[in-house]
């Protein structure tokens, strides 16, 4: 009984919050943030030299992707295309807010400068991240 609740609270929070992504699928999500449409051929391409993944283990990620609803597809010319379902500065704030209260056990987020030499954010990004964590922790207080 006690899984079954268990499962019922990580269903309810992903419902509530969008699903998570592991540490495979940020780094095929930081290409499709970087180029927003891409064939499996074209994202395994852009990220095999620094994954050192096989054509078929990019697209088993993208697959449980999918099935998640972290990635949009769209079939294009016949070809299936993938594209991130979530902007990359909502999932990056879920992540920090999450890091934050679940590592850290910390009541306030990381301050956004800690971000400031980041390649994947820019500064006007950083601006936007912060608005969107401190909305995150208003939902949560008001919750």
């Amino acid at each position: 009984m006690r899984q079954l609740s268990y499962e019922n609270d990580n269903r309810r929070t992903a419902a509530m919050s969008g699903p998570r992504p592991n540490d495979s699928e940020l780094k095929l999500l930081r290409e499709l943030w970087r180029v927003p449409r891409l064939s499996a051929r074209e994202l395994h391409d852009a990220v095999a030299p620094a994954t050192e993944w096989s054509y078929s283990t990019t697209r088993k990620v993208l697959d449980r992707m999918e099935e998640k609803g972290l990635v949009a597809v769209k079939v294009v010319h016949g070809l299936k295309t993938y594209a991130a379902a979530q902007p990359k500065l909502k999932t990056l704030a879920r992540l920090i807010q999450d890091f934050s209260r679940n590592v850290l056990d910390a009541s306030a987020p990381l301050p956004v400068a800690a971000f400031a030499h980041s390649k994947l954010i820019s500064g006007d990004e950083i601006e936007k991240l912060e608005r969107l964590i401190g909305e995150l922790d208003k939902d949560d207080d008001d919750a």
